[in-house]
């Protein structure tokens, strides 16, 4: 079965620069720096925001995480985020559907490829960012952004979404 997965639940989202620091990355710690092309894609693999470097943000999504789901702390989020996001057992992260006029801003499906969901229509994603936008569908789509975190955007939390010409 290889390296058990996914032994630390805080999956979170840092800034790329904060007061000048630098370090080394990919150095054996206990976790994977990983990058993302903005937060609604973070936000999708399962992440939040970091309450260190980003703490405004943080501060936005635990008010906003109070509405959806009662008060918490960083612990109690990231367990259920954890549950959310991840299939027991398995090396892959969950999926639902729901339908495709009912979903927040930021949040991201799976129709013919990843796609954010902003202002009304898909922003289909590529590699190098987001495809002018197309029609949203009709009924239901496969959801990549879990149910946890939908809630969360839902109550008034808006993920930074690197949009052309934003």
């Amino acid at each position: 079965m290889g390296p058990a997965l996914w032994r630390h639940r805080a999956w979170i989202a840092c800034t790329l620069d904060w007061q000048g620091r630098r370090r080394a990355v990919m150095t054996g710690r206990r976790w994977t720096e990983l990058f993302f092309h903005d937060e609604a894609v973070a936000l999708a693999a399962g992440h939040r925001p970091c309450a260190y470097c980003r703490r405004s943000d943080w501060l936005r999504w635990r008010a906003a995480w109070a509405r959806a789901h009662g008060a918490a702390k960083a612990p109690e989020m990231d367990a259920m985020l954890h549950a959310a996001r991840a299939v027991p057992g398995a090396r892959r992260l969950r999926r639902d559907a729901a339908g495709a006029a009912d979903l927040p801003d930021g949040t991201f499906v799976d129709v013919d490829g990843p796609a954010l969901v902003h202002g009304g229509a898909l922003r289909p994603w590529r590699p190098g960012g987001y495809a002018p936008p197309r029609l949203l569908p009709r009924g239901r789509v496969a959801v990549l952004t879990n149910p946890v975190t939908r809630a969360v955007i839902a109550a008034g939390y808006r993920p930074v979404v690197a949009l052309p010409g934003a």
